[in-house]
This record gives C-alpha cells, sequence and structure tokens, in this order.
C-alpha cells in the first residue's frame, strides 16, 4: 500500500535504456494521437474548421511514431517492450479528452500547446540519454518537430482557419456559453433577486425582527435555487434544443437563484432593524441593475428596455412586500 502511494513501483527515467526510451516514445506518441482524434471528435460538430486542425496534428503524431517504430526495428527488433507514461517516475502524465470537457477552444488549445511543450522537454533529455548516433539524432529531430509544433499548429489554423471560419466558430462557442450557463444563470439570478423580495421584505415589516426576517429569507432563497433548478434540468435535455448539459444548466440556475435571494436576506444578520433594510435597499438597488447589465451584454438587450423590465418588476415586487408586511 505505501509503495503504491509513494510510487516507488515506477521506474526512474534515468533507468531507462534506449530500448525502453524507444518503446516510452512510441507509447506516448500513440497516445497523444488519439488524444487529439478525440479532440477532433468533440469539436466536429460545433467546431469543423478546428476539428481539421486537430486531426492533421493527429497524423503528424502518427508520423512521429511510424519513425520510432523504424528507429527501433532496425536497432532492436520487432517486439517491443510495453512501457507507457505510468510506469515512470516523475514523467509527464496526459490528461484523456472527457477529463478536459467540456472542450471548448480555448481549453483544447491550451491543452495542445502543454502537450507539445512537455513531449519536446522529453525528447530533449531522452536524447541525452543515448549513445546510438542514429536514434539520437531521431530523437534530437522530434524535439524540433515538438518544439516548432506550435507553429504548425499556427499553420494548420491559418489553412482551415479563415477570418470568416474564426469569427464563426467565436459566435457558435459565444452562443454556447450563453445558452449553457448565461441564460439559465440570468433566469436564476433575477427569479431569486426579484421572487423573494416579497417574502423578505413582508417578513421584515410585519415582524421588525431580523433574525425571523433573515430565516425567512434564507429559507425561500434555498428553496428557490433547488426548485429552479431541478425545473431546468427536467426541463429540456438539451439535445434538441442544443442549450447544454442540463446538469449545467441547472446548478447554474440554482446557484444564481439562491445567490440571488440570499444578496438582501443576508444583511437582516445584522440585528439593527433599519441599518439591516437601508442595506438589504442598497444591495436590491446593486442586483436590479447587474441584471439589467448582463441582459444587455449578453442577451443584446437595449439598455432601455432592460432597465424598464427589471427595475419596474422589482419596485413592483418590492411596494407588495411592503404593502403586505404593514397590513
Amino acid at each position: 500500500m505505501f509503495s503504491r502511494f509513494f510510487g516507488s513501483h515506477r521506474r526512474p527515467f534515468s533507468s531507462l535504456d534506449e530500448q525502453e526510451i524507444l518503446a516510452l516514445a512510441i507509447s506516448s506518441e500513440e497516445d497523444d494521437a488519439r488524444i487529439y482524434r478525440a479532440y477532433a471528435e468533440g469539436l466536429r460538430d460545433e467546431y469543423p474548421h478546428s476539428a481539421a486542425v486537430f486531426d492533421e496534428m493527429a497524423e503528424e503524431e502518427d508520423g512521429h511514431r511510424a519513425a520510432l517504430i523504424e528507429a527501433h526495428r532496425e536497432r532492436f527488433g520487432e517486439r517491443i517492450p510495453l512501457i507507457r507514461r505510468e510506469h515512470v517516475r516523475g514523467y509527464y502524465d496526459r490528461k484523456p479528452d472527457w477529463l478536459v470537457r467540456p472542450l471548448g477552444l480555448d481549453n483544447v488549445r491550451a491543452q495542445a500547446e502543454q502537450m507539445e511543450e512537455q513531449a519536446h522537454r522529453f525528447y530533449v533529455e531522452a536524447a541525452k540519454r543515448t549513445g546510438d548516433a542514429g536514434i539520437r539524432k531521431l530523437l534530437g529531430d522530434l524535439a524540433i518537430a515538438e518544439k516548432t509544433h506550435e507553429s504548425l499548429a499556427h499553420r494548420l489554423s491559418e489553412k482551415h482557419l479563415g477570418e470568416d471560419e474564426r469569427a464563426e466558430e467565436e459566435q457558435t462557442e459565444r452562443k454556447q456559453f450563453i445558452l449553457t450557463y448565461v441564460q439559465p444563470g440570468l433566469a436564476g439570478l433575477m427569479d431569486g433577486s426579484v421572487s423573494t423580495l416579497a417574502p423578505i421584505f413582508a417578513a421584515a415589516f410585519a415582524t421588525g425582527d431580523t433574525w425571523q426576517t433573515f430565516l425567512v429569507g434564507l429559507a425561500a432563497s434555498i428553496g428557490a435555487g433547488i426548485s429552479m433548478g431541478f425545473t431546468e434540468v427536467a426541463s429540456d435535455d438539451g439535445v434538441i434544443s442544443g442549450r447544454g448539459s442540463p446538469i449545467k444548466r441547472g446548478l447554474a440556475t440554482g446557484i444564481m437563484t439562491t445567490v440571488g435571494g440570499l444578496g438582501h436576506a443576508l444583511p437582516y444578520l445584522i440585528p439593527h432593524f433599519w441599518t439591516a433594510t437601508i442595506i438589504a435597499f442598497i444591495i436590491v438597488f446593486i442586483e436590479l441593475w447587474a441584471i439589467a447589465w448582463i441582459q444587455n451584454r449578453y442577451m443584446e438587450t437595449p439598455w432601455s428596455r432592460a432597465t424598464f423590465q427589471v427595475v419596474l418588476g422589482g419596485a413592483l415586487v418590492f411596494a407588495t412586500g411592503m404593502l403586505i408586511g404593514n397590513a
């Protein structure tokens, strides 16, 4: 148990001989090509041009693997030892594509850059540990190739991603972000901020008790968050609408609903009634303007319309709460 925890079942990189270094390089290139193809498949429906970039990068890795296998065949024969990254202590790890979901463009590009930099460092160190001139030259050439992959990715991007294609994919990515996170989160924030105004301020003016008001606000906020979250999950699985994972949308809606309600409930932890109420007023004002800003920024709603909808709606609900609380 302790040996597995401390990684003593792994070989030090410095202990690998030339054949094992080649075998490790072969398996690493296989993994990298597989990851690039997984990226391509994950991007193909929404970002076909970027998928083509990763397809060609996978083919490049296949070429590296073929050169390494040929070098192994000439120097050591047909049998390639089974040695992988996880067998070598201190060797860099690769995240499979399912661990870097969602496959956003910026995410996979950053992962690809990191992969190429790690591969470059490996080939530099591997070349230092071989005395065979042919193998050393091959490893050095691969180190250079991995170092220039950044420019390769740039060239491939230029080939497959003109200005129109790049703008199209960026627009698709922005639209997906809005549908999956912004729109559900905005709905939750509006519901939490506006719908809890009435019960919180009704409780405040009816009781004059800050603690009881806070408990009402806490219950209303959490209850609304749970309800809105489950409603969002159950309302649309995202397959036909293209709005993305229902779990992500549900979390965005539920969390923002709770946050919207707690914003003006938390001031009632202050024992002085009017101090707590004035701070709650200020927070409500900030919340309503934040909602209007999000509508204008992401939903492209004109400022005048967003302000009218949010401020008028909030004012009506707030007035309702005060009237009921003073009844």
